[in-house]
């Protein structure tokens, strides 16, 4: 794997291999046309699921809530779930190791952060928090390949599909990786959000030694998300994703183009998944909440016996309030994933999809769809040609351009919305 143009990991190989690539690999990639698809591999892995929702899955149980025991909830993005969850398998011996994705020295490694096994549980406590990072499994497939024993990984709904289709095929695999954790997901960004926050922030790239996405801070709403740079001279700094030139998350700056591709919002082939609650009282509570899926009965048992203990603050939820936490998400991968195989083309291969193609829309959503599908497309382009021309402005001035016109039609209160919504009801 490695570095394109573009700021993603892509893999590399000989003409030949990339031109022709073998039957291993086809059938490997979750976004392959011919790989097997998310309800198959949750139909086979969740026989005796409880229940199915067309949105969110197979599931035995969900949750909202957070952790009470220790330092999960402070230390997380949200409520902590997920770092206790993958704690707490270390320490009952579950399992001998957890691959997660965890800060990196980017002078040493040319990232900023990257997949690494923790086995123990201080090892563990530094994969907590938010990620909008391009990251990869090979070292790690690498290393379970070469030492024996139980394994979890953590990972986003097409790192954890890609898992299953890799155990398919391979036996030793199969064997180890016994737990897979789930993150919800909105979309992947680039390296390059990195460096526009420096630029944003009247720093270079150099001269940053770390990134937090999601700066915690328990007196503001948990969705006011704060971007915060240490950097080598000791320094620090930060600032409100608002405030951003491309800091509206839906927008899809940076956004890598097989994520426009994607329908599994909430991990539906891990054995649990983890969300941000955002509904509601959640999502104004800066201390973060979480919102879970259990897919399995070792999961479910495993919640249920810590909500006893009082080690877990969880409340049971219905498939309804789950879908409301992740309206947002759900809409681009059900209404707008119909919409672009419809009428947008893809990058390269063309999907199948469990979404029926459809551009039966109002023009305002039709609109909606197209501007983020062209944000996508532009702002890494865009971005290497400020940086080519040593001209951060170039870009900045475009974003924000971009983004104005995106809200004043995307957002009810936008002008431009209110006009369409006046003209063109649905």
């Amino acid at each position: 794997m490695r570095w394109d143009k573009q700021g993603f990991l892509k893999p590399a190989g000989p003409d030949h291999w990339i031109n022709a690539p073998s039957e291993s690999v086809t059938h490997g990639c979750p976004m392959a046309p011919s790989a097997v698809d998310e309800d198959r591999i949750a139909l086979d892995r969740f026989p005796s699921a409880e229940a199915r929702d067309g949105s969110i899955g197979h599931f035995e149980a969900a949750y909202v809530g957070h952790a009470s025991d220790g330092d999960f909830r402070p230390n997380g993005s949200s409520g902590g779930l997920t770092s206790w969850v993958a704690a707490e398998l270390l320490r009952s011996g579950a399992v001998d190791g957890v691959a997660h994705v965890a800060p990196a020295d980017p002078q040493a490694t040319g990232r900023f952060f990257e997949y690494r096994i923790s086995r123990n549980l201080r090892a563990l406590s530094a994969g907590g928090k938010s990620r909008y990072y391009p990251v990869e499994l090979s070292s790690v497939l690498r290393e379970i390949r070469a030492t024996p024993g139980r394994y979890a990984i953590i990972g986003v709904p097409c790192f954890i599909k890609a898992i299953h289709l890799l155990r398919a095929a391979d036996p030793v695999l199969r064997d180890r990786i016994t737990h897979t954790l789930g993150l919800f997901c909105g979309h992947q960004k680039s390296a390059a959000m990195v460096e526009s926050f420096a630029w944003q922030l009247k720093s270079e790239l150099d001269a940053v030694r770390a990134v937090d996405y999601r700066i915690k801070d328990e007196r503001r709403p948990a969705n006011w998300y704060r971007a915060h740079l240490d950097m080598r001279d000791g320094s620090s700094a930060g600032r409100d994703w608002w405030d951003l030139a491309d800091g509206d998350w839906g927008a899809g700056f940076f956004q890598n183009p097989a994520c426009n591709w994607c329908d599994d919002v909430v991990a539906e082939t891990a054995d649990v998944a983890f969300g941000d609650a955002w509904v509601e009282p959640y999502s104004s509570d800066g201390r973060g909440t979480n919102v879970v899926i259990v897919r399995t009965k070792e999961m479910r048992d495993l919640i249920a016996s810590a909500r006893a203990d009082g080690r877990l603050c969880l409340e049971p939820v219905d498939a309804e309030f789950v879908i409301k936490t992740q309206a947002a998400g759900l809409r681009h991968r059900r209404e707008g994933l119909a919409y672009r195989l419809a009428r947008l083309p893809p990058d390269g291969i063309q999907p199948v999809k469990r979404v029926a193609p459809s551009s039966d829309l109002p023009l305002r959503r039709r609109m909606v769809y197209r501007l983020r599908y062209s944000i996508a497309r532009w702002s890494n382009p865009m971005f290497r040609l400020a940086r080519a021309l040593r001209a951060p402005r170039l870009y900045l001035v475009w974003a924000r351009s971009i983004l104005r016109l995106y809200q004043s039609i995307a957002w009810s209160r936008g002008s431009l919305g209110k006009v369409l919504d006046r003209l063109l009801p649905r």
